[in-house]
């Protein structure tokens, strides 16, 4: 019997493909599993998980996307100065209102491998709080991410 052969993807003679995604109206957390398995390349046919797969996605409208729950209020954002008692903490709905780019970078990277891997596709993504985006002459396709949309509040 004979063994199969296992092929290789090269990236290198692999061609960047642009999406654009309008982020209004849908949840962060499940706007941000579909692009960064989306940008991770698991939707190629030749997924290799070492493999840079070339691909870049302009997200806007960022300032309007949706938390679901009460997370506007109980989620908190960390980081640290790096000195001494230096933690900061921010609650999301005023991190989506202050820098809310920051809302779904957060998101995305969590989702990514923290190698230098999940460093280079984190410059993959561009992300912008209004409708307006500076690479239309990448012409990248426009992609509907079909989502669940979160119940109207009582």
């Amino acid at each position: 019997m004979k063994a199969q052969s296992t092929t290789m993807p090269n990236t290198v003679e692999k061609a960047e493909t642009w999406y654009h995604v309008d982020a209004e109206g849908l949840v962060v957390g499940r706007l941000a599993a579909r692009l960064a398995k989306l940008i991770r390349g698991k939707m190629e046919p030749d997924f290799a998980p070492h493999a840079n797969p070339k691909i870049h996605v302009v997200i806007t409208n960022a300032e309007k996307v949706v938390f679901t729950g009460n997370k506007l209020r109980d989620k908190i954002y960390y980081h640290h100065s790096g000195w001494r008692t230096g933690i900061k903490a921010k609650a999301a709905g005023k991190m989506l209102a202050e820098k809310p780019e920051e809302v779904l970078r957060k998101a995305i990277y969590g989702m990514l491998p923290k190698n230098r891997l999940g460093s280079v596709l984190n410059r993959n993504i561009r992300i912008y709080a209004g409708a307006e985006h500076p690479h239309e002459s990448q012409n990248p396709q426009t992609l509907q991410i079909q989502t669940r949309k979160p119940r109207a509040a009582a």
